[in-house]
């Protein structure tokens, strides 16, 4: 971070200062650059007047009579060496009488195209150039044809003809041919002092350049960059007559280069001024930026010791306590405390801490709870599943009496068809009636004795269904409490969950130094979902149970009313069978009135044979509720089985819960 700053720092300084430099230096240069280039191109202007002047002042020879005298005489074949040399001599004389009106002239030659005729000259005499004319190039092209040229000699320092300009010019003799080339030397001082005239500023100097880059004259001579004074070609393919460009001299110091072109000539002034003299005072600028960047870095220096200490201590010793909360270690807490955003942040940490150990520690107590719960569950759940057992064993009991009553009752109503039957041999069978009201006394008291049975073991099974239904209302009140057991926990675990996202919030606003709290953050997620996953596996197993108890309390409910109503029709057929013996009893006392009562005994034979209906009807409803309980039986059996392994679902999953909150110390 200290780094960052000081580097961040740093780089706006420097930038800033290098921009203003930057930028003062592109001003200065193009306000010089354009001041400059006006100067470069007068002069250019000023020296192609001069050497125009010098083309006329040459011409002038040509129309000097006694000069073309002199030329025709010496140049008829009649003519002698003395007359040539005379009329050489009168050329010299005339030579020299121009050569002393024209300024800045220094000598002059006039070259007979015929090598047999002398050459003439006067003025300071170049008896080299006198010797070897003859064999130059621009000799041969000038004699072709009448023109005129510069000759100029690339600048060699410390050479006597170093700088000299040379004008030529030919003309036609009187056979239309060229016969006389006439060469004026141009002191070397003359364009010299016209550039030494110019004044670009410190350092600075003018060069005039042939068209070709080759140096003519400059204004200083001894500094004068090699690379232009040896011939260069900085300006060549350069289209424009004058203008501007930034180069390099030959120590690679930066320099401004401006130039302006001899519209006579092709001849270029280039005048060459240091960088550095016109970026002198923007370098103020620049030396204002390098004490700024000091200050800066001693600034920088003493906020990044106290950004150390306020900062960066503080965060590596909470990185530090998160790596431990991190391995499970909930008792770490910082000691930091300020008012910034350090301290807050220290006291939040202290705080989710807290919070997550109090979270720890209530998770830790709630699944003790569970697996507590989830253990009497279990317990309660196998006692049901053995009172299943009990129930179904008698329910099989009771359709067994029901079968055996149903059969009863069918042999009854046979009976009393058959006693219907022999009505009417009452009167003559009075004799054997006697033994067959004994033997329906015999009868009616088994028919007693079987419904007494019948009747204890309804009774048995109406306390044993109510038995049932209290402790499936047990189990449904045991498996509520489960579930608003769970509710707790999804709420802890919900708020769990906003916890860890306030601490991945956190972590995210700490940056860097936050990616411990991210990793706590991250741990306590997983935790919250693993124990979001295990509440909804125990809330889908409760919730099945609650749906099975609630499907054996409808079956209950049904079955209960069939039991009543099968004790009502058992009580009322004990009472007919008590009528039909107290009946028979009175048959065998009054066995004497049995014509006067036969009315009245097919009465009771009619009553009989309804009753025995009834009873049959009754019988056979009884078989059939008896099958229907013992199908419920079975039924509730195996959701008391499935009861029980939903008990030891929840039992493991508790036990599973309890062995993750181990893992924190709190």
């Amino acid at each position: 971070m200290f780094l960052v700053f000081f580097i961040t720092t740093m780089a706006i300084v420097l930038s800033l200062g290098l921009v203003s430099y930057s930028v003062a230096s592109r001003t200065i240069e193009d306000n010089a650059l354009s001041a400059h280039q006006q100067t470069v191109a007068q002069t250019a202007e000023k020296l192609d007047v001069i050497l125009l002047r010098f083309e006329d002042a040459v011409g002038q020879i040509f129309y000097n009579r006694n000069i073309q005298d002199a030329l025709r005489q010496g140049s008829l074949s009649s003519a002698g060496a003395a007359e040539r040399q005379t009329q050489s001599n009168r050329i010299g004389t005339e030579l020299n009488l121009w050569l002393s009106g024209v300024k800045g002239v220094q000598a002059v030659y006039l070259i007979p195209a015929d090598q047999s005729l002398p050459i003439s000259s006067t003025g300071a005499k170049d008896v080299d150039f006198i010797k070897e004319a003859r064999a130059e190039a621009w000799f041969k092209e000038l004699a072709e044809k009448p023109q005129s040229k510069w000759i100029t000699k690339p600048y060699v320092e410390g050479a006597a003809s170093s700088g000299l300009l040379r004008f030529a010019r030919s003309i036609t003799g009187e056979s239309q041919r060229t016969g006389y080339i006439v060469v004026s030397d141009i002191k070397p001082g003359e364009m010299a002092g016209q550039l030494n005239k110019i004044n670009l500023g410190l350092g600075s100097y003018t060069q005039l350049l042939t068209g070709k880059d080759e140096l003519i004259v400059s204004s200083e001579h001894q500094e004068a960059d090699t690379y232009l004074r040896l011939g260069g070609t900085l300006l060549n393919g350069l289209n424009n007559t004058s203008g501007s460009l930034p180069t390099r001299n030959e120590d690679g110091e930066s320099i401004l280069a401006v130039y302006g072109t001899l519209e006579s000539t092709g001849w270029r002034v280039l005048g060459v001024i240091p960088a550095g003299n016109l970026l002198k005072d923007a370098g103020r600028i620049l030396n204002t930026t390098y004490l700024a960047i000091a200050v800066a870095a001693v600034v920088a220096v003493l906020v990044g010791i106290w950004m150390v200490r306020m900062v960066s201590r503080p965060l590596s010793r909470l990185k530090d306590l998160m790596v431990q909360g991190a391995a499970g270690n909930l008792r770490v807490r910082t000691e930091f405390a300020s008012r910034d955003e350090i301290g807050q942040l220290s006291l939040s940490f202290n705080s989710m801490m807290e919070r997550i150990t109090e979270l720890v520690k209530h998770t830790h107590d709630m699944a003790g709870e569970v697996l507590g719960i989830a253990d009497e569950l279990g317990h309660a759940s196998r006692k049901t599943a053995v009172s299943a057992q009990d129930i179904a064993a008698a329910t099989e009991e009771i359709a067994g009496g029901a079968g055996s009553l149903a059969l009863e009752a069918d042999r009854g109503n046979e009976l009393a068809v058959r006693i219907s039957q022999q009505m009417e041999q009452v009167i003559a069978a009075a004799h054997g009636m006697d033994n067959t009201a004994r033997h329906v006394g015999k009868a009616s008291q088994e028919g007693v004795g079987r419904l007494k049975v019948l009747m204890d073991r309804t009774k048995l099974t109406g306390e044993m269904t109510h038995t049932l239904v209290a402790k499936v209302n047990e189990l449904k009140g045991s498996a509520s409490t489960v579930i608003k057991v769970l509710d707790v926990m999804q709420n802890i675990a919900n708020q769990t969950n906003i916890l860890s996202l306030n601490a991945a919030i956190e972590a995210v606003r700490a940056g860097e130094a936050g990616q411990g709290f991210k990793v706590v953050a991250q741990e306590i997620r997983q935790l919250a979902d693993q124990s979001k996953r295990s509440i909804a596996e125990v809330g889908e197993i409760t919730g099945h149970m609650m749906n099975d108890v609630n499907e054996t309390m409808t079956a209950l409910s049904a079955v209960a009313p069939l039991v009543t109503e099968q004790m009502s029709s058992v009580e009322e057929s004990g009472g007919i069978f008590i009528s039909v013996q107290e009946q028979m009893e009175q048959l065998l006392v009054h066995l004497e009135a049995v014509t006067l009562s036969i009315e009245g005994l097919g009465e009771s034979q009619q009553v009989l044979t309804e009753s025995m209906g009834s009873v049959s009807t009754v019988a056979e409803q009884s078989s059939a509720a008896s099958q229907e309980v013992a199908s419920l039986s079975g039924e509730q059996q195996s959701v008391s089985e499935h009861l029980v392994s939903l008990s030891a679902s929840l039992e493991k999953a508790s036990l599973q819960l309890k062995d993750s909150l181990a893992k924190f110390s709190v």
